[in-house]
């Protein structure tokens, strides 16, 4: 029997799956839970539940794994459009702004959920959140040649800096583009995610934060209620 928390991330990513239709172009979210989200697709056009469908990751996981299961890819660029995104996140705050990055794979997550018509995340119970960054680190990707000069100017504006560092690698965690990551911590959290994301992205040397503002549509959360997996449907109240 798997653990409850595993039993949360199935039950949110069959729950993803079942937002997914014939002729869609998809985004292929990375991590854990979008995982299990990609096998579950992977099932579906094997048994042709499911037709037509194109994919583009995020990631060299989603790459590796949905070749494994004959999904067809296209890469960003010989796109026009991403009809549905599906991705976890790291953490979620009330308005539904995130944190994304424990995998390092967020330049290329955001892109994507930055194409797509609609971003659905998913996650287990755990990731909810009242504040962001309180617990987890918000990953910024950087250019080798300038990660101490980058480091430096976050220190400035009040956030804790460390390189990451691989593991069963020596040295640093190298992204899928190259380049370095370097986890941060603010003092007293992110109250304004919106002004950080773009006051960060302009310091010289930073490619991208993983800071995902005003991109979600929908949250599933997986939850055990009464012992038993389920999952809650969050929607994004309009304005």
């Amino acid at each position: 029997m798997p653990d409850l928390q595993t039993q949360m991330k199935q039950a949110v990513a069959d729950a993803a799956v079942e937002q997914i239709e014939d002729d869609m172009v998809l985004g292929l979210g990375s991590g854990s839970t979008a995982a299990l989200m990609i096998r579950g697709l992977g099932i579906k056009l094997a048994s042709g539940e499911l037709n037509n469908i194109v994919g583009v990751t995020t990631s060299f996981q989603g790459e590796v794994l949905a070749t494994e299961l004959n999904i067809p890819l296209l890469s960003l660029n010989a796109v026009d459009r991403i009809d549905l995104a599906i991705d976890g996140a790291d953490e979620v705050d009330p308005n539904f702004q995130l944190i994304k990055g424990g995998g390092a794979c967020h330049v290329q997550e955001k892109l994507v959920a930055a194409k797509a018509n609609r971003f659905v995340v998913v996650v287990d119970s755990t990731k909810l959140v009242k504040l962001l960054n309180l617990d987890f680190s918000l990953p910024v990707e950087v250019l080798p040649g300038a990660w101490r000069q980058v480091k430096q100017t976050l220190t400035n504006i009040g956030g804790h800096a460390q390189l990451r560092m691989a593991q069963h690698k020596a040295g640093p965690v190298v992204t899928d583009q190259g380049n370095l990551i370097l986890d941060v911590k603010l003092d007293g959290g992110i109250s304004d995610p919106l002004n950080l994301e773009r006051v960060i992205n302009n310091v010289p040397g930073v490619l991208e934060n993983g800071l995902f503002v005003n991109l979600v549509d929908e949250v599933l959360v997986g939850e055990i209620v009464n012992g038993v997996a389920g999952v809650r449907s969050l929607e994004k109240h309009s304005h």
